[in-house]
């Protein structure tokens, strides 16, 4: 006798089917072929959007050949480490530069005089680069020694001035002079470019008959009313530290 089924029967078969469906599907299909599908797909996306990137960069190259080329015409241009071969040359021209942008502030030394021009050695161990020091004491006036510096630190190759140290002083070398000023001293740095040869060398090196004359080039002797011997201001000195 046949068994006879209802529309309700009907349907709960059709549901236990799909649920039979569903289960092998979510056990058998899913984690062995729609997973790792779905993976490559998102790494293809990122290869290709990888791609984009690049080709963006490939076409962009001659703009920034060109943009690299001016940068180093413009690094040339105003290098910023010493030009010279040696420490000895350097500090020659440090020297020489010091002496420039005081004669440029003062024409004539009357309101700018250099003292003291001496080599500093570079101390230094296992440094990226060569540093090149003089130490540098001037008696200028107020509006000079802002000249002298801004020359020395604006200027190309790029110096560093360090260890900056101002005093008051009243002098008059002569009856044109007005008589107060600045005794100043500093450090002024320059860099070697890497790699040059004998750059361990030390700026007041013995060797360089040249270089030491120039380094040590001293100004006129000063008035007896300046600084004595010892590097004191004589009794009718007022001294007071610039701010």
């Amino acid at each position: 006798m046949p068994v006879q089924t209802t529309p309700r029967d009907r349907w709960l078969a059709l549901a236990l089917l799909l649920a039979v469906l569903a289960l092998a599907y979510l056990l058998l299909v899913h984690p062995f072929f729609t997973v790792p599908w779905r993976a490559i797909d998102q790494e293809i996306v990122a290869l290709q959007e990888r791609q984009h990137r690049v080709q963006v960069q490939i076409d962009q190259r001659p703009e920034v050949s060109a943009r690299l080329q001016q940068v180093q015409q413009a690094l040339r241009e105003r290098p910023g480490f010493l030009p010279e071969a040696t420490a000895e040359a350097a500090a020659a021209a440090l020297s020489s530069r010091v002496q420039d942008a005081v004669l440029s502030a003062s024409p004539g030394n009357r309101g700018c005089v250099v003292s003291n021009r001496t080599p500093m050695p570079d101390n230094r161990t296992e440094a990226s680069y060569v540093r090149v020091a003089l130490q540098v004491r001037l008696r200028c006036g107020v509006d000079e020694t802002a000249s002298v510096l801004h020359a020395l630190e604006t200027g190309a190759p790029r110096l560093f001035v360090e260890n900056l140290n101002m005093l008051a002083q009243r002098f008059q070398q002569s009856t044109e002079e007005a008589g107060t000023g600045l005794d100043v001293s500093f450090e002024l740095i320059g860099y070697l470019q890497p790699g040059i040869a004998d750059a361990g060398a030390a700026p007041g090196s013995v060797g360089d008959e040249e270089a030491a004359a120039a380094a040590t080039e001293m100004a006129p002797a000063p008035a007896t009313d300046e600084v004595d011997a010892a590097g004191s201001p004589p009794a009718d000195v007022e001294q007071t530290d610039a701010e």
